[in-house]
C-alpha cells in the first residue's frame, strides 16, 4: 500500500502499560486483531466503574458487579459446570476484551457465574439487580433460584432479587444466555454468524454494566420528562413502586444553584413545572436544567433521585416555497452528522472505557457536526448523556432483524412499496423491543428523530408502526423508512445515495414531508496497520491518499449547500469510523488515525449552517 501522510491524534501516540503487564494471569485480551489505545487502560478489577444511569441518579447505594466471572459454552441440552475459564464482564464473549473470543451460535448456551456480597448499607432494603443490556434471551438465577427472564438485546432491565438472597455472605449469581444471531427473528442489528461487507461479528451475552442498588420498599421506579418550550413548561410524570395513595412526589428544577420551579404531586398524576424565560437547548448552547425528585411518605422522604432535562423542541414548518423543514426550537437548523454504528475492534458493542465512549462524540463535535445518526444500535445511557452535554442531536434507529424483506434498490427512487409478512413471534419481538427502547430513551433531550425501519430490512406493517411510533411519542419526528421503501406516513422522506449526495424531489413526493439525505458518501481509505484485515477492505469509492479523499469529500459538502437552498433539511455521511472491513470512516476502526484534521472539516461544515432559509410567515 502506498504510504500516506496522515493526521495522528495524541491518543494514537501515547501508549500506557500493556494489559498483559497490569492484568491478573486469569485474563488477557484475545490477540489477532487491532485494538484501540483504551484497551490498554482496561483493568479487570475496575471495569467501566462509572455510574451507569446518569439521568436517574441514585448514587449513594449501588455497587458494580463488572469484572471477571466464570463462564461456559455448552449445547442447549446440557447444564454444564461453569468452569471453562474467566470472562471479563461486560464484554461480549466474541470480543477481544472478554478474554474469550469464542462464538456461541443458536445451538448452544452461554453461561455465566459469579459471587457477590450485598453491602452493609443495603441491609434492610430491597436489592435490585440491573443489566444495562444482554443479547438476547436471558435467564437470571440467584443462589440457584430463577429470579427472572428477559428477551431483548438493546434495552436495560432489572429484577428485585431480595427474596432470593441468603441472610449474609456470598451470593451466587448465574446467568444463562441464548442468542441465535441471524438464525433467529429477534432484533439484532448488523450481527451475522458469517461477517462480511456491511455485516459484522456476533455479540452474544452481557455487553453493558451489571450492578445492584438498594432501595426502600416504596421507591421511584422511573420518571417521564417532556418539555414544552411554547408553554414554557416541563411535564414530569413519576412512576412509584409500592407506593400508597397518601404518598407525595416533590419535584424541583434548578438552573445551577438557583431553584427555578417546584411542585408537589400525588405520585400518580403528571406534575407541570413552569420554566419562565427558558434557556433553550441547542447544539450551539446545550443548556441542561437539573431535577430533584423526592418521594415523601408519611411526611418522611423515602427516596430521592437526581435527573436533568432540556427545554428544546423538534418540529416541522414550511419554508417560503411551501416545503416542510425540520425545525429546532421553531427555527430552521440544518442537521448534519455521520452515520455512527458504535462498534469497537476490541469490545465490539462495548467501548473499552468511558473515555473511549465519549471520544467519538467529542471528535464528531470538533469536526463541526451537529447531529449523529445512531445506526441500528442502542448505546449505554452514558453515551446519550454525553450527547446531551455536548449538544449533539441524535437520530435513533431501531435495530433491525428478521431481514426476509428486500426491495428493488433503484438509485433516487423511494416509493417502491413492499411490506414483509413477519410471523407473530417476529412481530412481537420487534414491538416489544421498540416500545422498550422508546420508553427507556424518552427523557433524552438530544434524541430528536425515531427511525423504525432502515432500507426495508424487516420492514412490516409500515403505516401502522409509523403511526404507533408517533402516537407513543408525538414530541419527536418519525423517519419511517430510512433509505427508501417509502409509505405516505410519518414526517420524513429519506434517501440513501452512494457515493455522491442527492435529495428527494419535493415535486415528486409533495411538500408535506421533510426531505433528508439519510446516507451518502462512504468514501474509503484503508490505513495500513489500522485495518481489521489486510485484504478485501472496501468503501463505496476507494482512495489511495488523504488529499484526493478530502477533495472529493469537500466537493460533496459543497453540493449539499445547493440542496439546502431547494429543500434539504438534513444529511448523514457514512461514517464516523471504519467498521471491520468497511474503511469509509473519518477515523480508523481503532480510532488511532483521523484521516484529515478536525479543523479543516469544521471549516467546510460551517458553511452548511449558514445557508439562508426563509420560513413561511
Amino acid at each position: 500500500m502506498k504510504k500516506t501522510a496522515l493526521f495522528l491524534p495524541l491518543i494514537g501516540l501515547t501508549l500506557s502499560l500493556s494489559a498483559q503487564q497490569k492484568s491478573p494471569a486469569s485474563w488477557n485480551p484475545v490477540e489477532g486483531k487491532i485494538s484501540s489505545s483504551w484497551a490498554n487502560e482496561v483493568n479487570p478489577k475496575s471495569v467501566l466503574p462509572e455510574y451507569p444511569r446518569p439521568q436517574f441518579e441514585r448514587t449513594g447505594n449501588w455497587k458494580s458487579l463488572n469484572g471477571l466471572w466464570d463462564y461456559a459454552i455448552a449445547e442447549k441440552s446440557q447444564k454444564p459446570a461453569i468452569n471453562q475459564g474467566k470472562i471479563l464482564v461486560p464484554f461480549a464473549v466474541e470480543s477481544s476484551l472478554s478474554g474469550v473470543g469464542k462464538t456461541v451460535g443458536k445451538d448452544s448456551l452461554l453461561w455465566y457465574k459469579t459471587t457477590f456480597t450485598v453491602p452493609s448499607n443495603m441491609k434492610g432494603k430491597d436489592v435490585l439487580l440491573h443489566f444495562g443490556a444482554v443479547d438476547w434471551r436471558t435467564t437470571v438465577s440467584i443462589n440457584g433460584q430463577v429470579a427472572g427472564k428477559h428477551e431483548g438485546g438493546f434495552d436495560p432491565f432489572y429484577f428485585n432479587i431480595t427474596p432470593f438472597l441468603k441472610g449474609s455472605g456470598a451470593q451466587t449469581l448465574t446467568v444463562e444466555v441464548w442468542d441465535p444471531t441471524d438464525d433467529g427473528p429477534q432484533p439484532r442489528g448488523k450481527q451475522v454468524k458469517k461477517p462480511e461487507g456491511i455485516w459484522y461479528t456476533p455479540v452474544t451475552g452481557i455487553w453493558q454494566t451489571v450492578w445492584i442498588e438498594g432501595v426502600n420498599k416504596a421507591h421511584l421506579d422511573h420518571v417521564k420528562i417532556t418539555p414544552d418550550i411554547d408553554q414554557q413548561m416541563v411535564e414530569v410524570i413519576p412512576f412509584v413502586e409500592n407506593g400508597t395513595a397518601a404518598d407525595q412526589v416533590k419535584i424541583t428544577a434548578w438552573d445551577g444553584a438557583t431553584k427555578v420551579a417546584e411542585q408537589t404531586g400525588n405520585g400518580k398524576s403528571p406534575v407541570k413545572l413552569t420554566i419562565s424565560n427558558p434557556k433553550l437547548w441547542s447544539p450551539a448552547s446545550p443548556f441542561l436544567y437539573h431535577l430533584k425528585i423526592e418521594l415523601i411518605s408519611k411526611n418522611k422522604k423515602v427516596d430521592e433521585v437526581k435527573s436533568y432535562f432540556a427545554m428544546r423542541k423538534i418540529s416541522m414548518g414550511k419554508d417560503a416555497q411551501g416545503i416542510e423543514r425540520m425545525l429546532l426550537n421553531n427555527a430552521f437548523v440544518f442537521q448534519y452528522g455521520p452515520l455512527d454504528q458504535g462498534w469497537w475492534p476490541d469490545g465490539l458493542y462495548t467501548a473499552p472505557t468511558d473515555k473511549a465512549l465519549k471520544f467519538d462524540i467529542d471528535k464528531t463535535k470538533e469536526m463541526g457536526f451537529n447531529m449523529i445518526r445512531k445506526h441500528i444500535k442502542v448505546e449505554p445511557a452514558r453515551w446519550y448523556y454525553y450527547c446531551d452535554v455536548e449538544g449533539m442531536l441524535v437520530w435513533q434507529d431501531m435495530p433491525s432483524g428478521d431481514l426476509g424483506n428486500r426491495w428493488e434498490n433503484r438509485p433516487g427512487v423511494l416509493d417502491h412499496q413492499t411490506d414483509q409478512k413477519r410471523s407473530p413471534e417476529s412481530e412481537g419481538y420487534y414491538r416489544k423491543e421498540w416500545n422498550e427502547i422508546m420508553e427507556k430513551l424518552h427523557n433524552v433531550p438530544s434524541i430528536v428523530v425515531w427511525t423504525p425501519f432502515n432500507e426495508a430490512w424487516g420492514q412490516f406493517k409500515t403505516v401502522e408502526i409509523a403511526k404507533w411510533t408517533k402516537e407513543k411519542d408525538p414530541s419527536r419526528l418519525v423517519n419511517t423508512a430510512s433509505g427508501g421503501n417509502f409509505f405516505p406516513v410519518g414526517d420524513i422522506i429519506d434517501l440513501h445515495n452512494y457515493p455522491h449526495p442527492a435529495m428527494p424531489s419535493p415535486d415528486y413526493f409533495g411538500k408535506d414531508y421533510a426531505l433528508v439525505l439519510g446516507e451518502f458518501g462512504g468514501l474509503g481509505l484503508p490505513v495500513d496497520g489500522h485495518v481489521w484485515q489486510q485484504k478485501n477492505n472496501w468503501g463505496y469509492q476507494s482512495f489511495q491518499n488523504t488529499t484526493d479523499l478530502f477533495n472529493k469529500y469537500s466537493e460533496f459538502v459543497n453540493r449539499l449547500q445547493d440542496f439546502i437552498k431547494v429543500g434539504l433539511s438534513a444529511g448523514v455521511y457514512t461514517q464516523t469510523t471504519d467498521v471491520e472491513v468497511e474503511t469509509n470512516g473519518f477515523m480508523t476502526y481503532d480510532r488511532k488515525v483521523i484521516k484529515f484534521p478536525e479543523a479543516k472539516m469544521k471549516e467546510i461544515h460551517s458553511k452548511l449552517y449558514q445557508v439562508p432559509v426563509e420560513l413561511k410567515k
